[in-house]
């Protein structure tokens, strides 16, 4: 029986994996993936820059020379987000770029994780791989950073895709829980069915988890793992996305940081109602004070996403949001 369970964990992997590559979302030329081995950190493959409104074109810092987060503006007691970008990224993406010009905007320091090097297309399978060393390294800068006065109710970790499993794996390098992290549409593949709690994220992860779906049953994530889990526009196929399958699905996933840097940067609330049963396809919602159901009504209401969602929110919301203008992806 155990021998029938594992062949059919290993037959669907396969033809998970087989439908990511055959789709053209990554091809199968593994041989300039970098798979690493060692996990001492600080990592050469792993960097970090530091944004201030001091320094604002960033600037490379060491935990070995803590004059480099200083000399950069680094402020303790202002607000810092960690933002990690995900598969095929770095940390001078465009839309990593817009991401933290937002956060620059309310003053935060912003430290950017790059990870390029291990993350490079086509090789999905060993950045997921590599995934445990960069958690592990960033919750090591995450620790100097309350060494050096930061307190973890200031600190809000925000990662993409893989970036947001990352931001969750670094729980298992603390020794006190993060109190913020944001994910912005977590990536799927080869890791909602089949990777176990470590790593990935969920819930358990910091004392607020909120979750941003925008393309989830494809390159996101479908199950709600936050404390609070908000579908954008239906969360799984965003309305202003156009072309063939794969674009609609890559421009619905980099959306998300898009939709949140928006929010960061207008500080408006949105329209909300409350959708416990996960994305749906079609969640428009209707421009009138309550919607009706067989159950009976849904009230509306008006939520922040982001930086401003209270704390203490928790559920499953469908939120209606307009076009994110200006919105720049890879």
């Amino acid at each position: 029986m155990k021998m029938l369970v594992r062949l059919l964990l290993i037959l669907s992997l396969l033809a998970e994996t087989w439908g990511l590559f055959s789709g053209g979302v990554f091809d199968l030329n593994f041989l300039k993936c970098m798979w690493k081995k060692d996990y001492d950190c600080p990592h050469e493959d792993i960097r970090f820059f530091l944004y201030t409104t001091y320094y604002k074109r960033g600037k490379i810092v060491d935990m070995n020379r803590p004059k480099t987060f200083f000399r950069a503006g680094f402020k303790p007691h202002r607000e810092t987000a960690i933002i990690i970008h995900g598969f095929n990224g770095t940390q001078t993406s465009r839309h990593i770029m817009f991401l933290k010009d937002a956060y620059l905007s309310r003053k935060y320091n912003v430290i950017a994780v790059d990870w390029e090097r291990l993350s490079q297309y086509p090789c999905y399978l060993s950045s997921l791989s590599n995934t445990k060393l960069v958690a592990q390294c960033t919750a090591q800068m995450y620790s100097f950073l309350t060494l050096a006065g930061s307190r973890s109710k200031q600190i809000t970790c925000v990662g993409h895709s893989l970036g947001a499993h990352i931001c969750g794996m670094m729980s298992h390098h603390l020794t006190k829980r993060q109190f913020k992290i944001i994910g912005l549409d977590p990536a799927r593949p080869l890791i909602e069915k089949h990777a176990s709690n470590r790593f990935r994220l969920t819930r358990d992860d910091a004392q607020v988890v909120q979750v941003i779906h925008t393309n989830a049953g494809f390159l996101g994530q479908t199950a709600y793992t936050g404390s609070v889990d908000f579908c954008i526009n239906g969360g799984q196929r965003q309305p202003y996305c156009n072309g063939d399958d794969i674009r609609q699905a890559r421009c619905s996933h980099f959306l998300s940081v898009c939709y949140l840097a928006n929010a960061i940067f207008t500080n408006m609330p949105t329209m909300a109602f409350r959708c416990p049963n996960g994305c749906v396809r079609n969640n428009r919602i209707p421009f009138v004070p309550v919607r009706y159901t067989k159950k009976g009504r849904i009230k509306i209401r008006f939520l922040h996403i982001g930086q401003d969602t209270p704390d203490e929110l928790s559920g499953g919301y469908c939120i209606h949001m307009p076009q994110a203008m200006n919105c720049p992806f890879n």
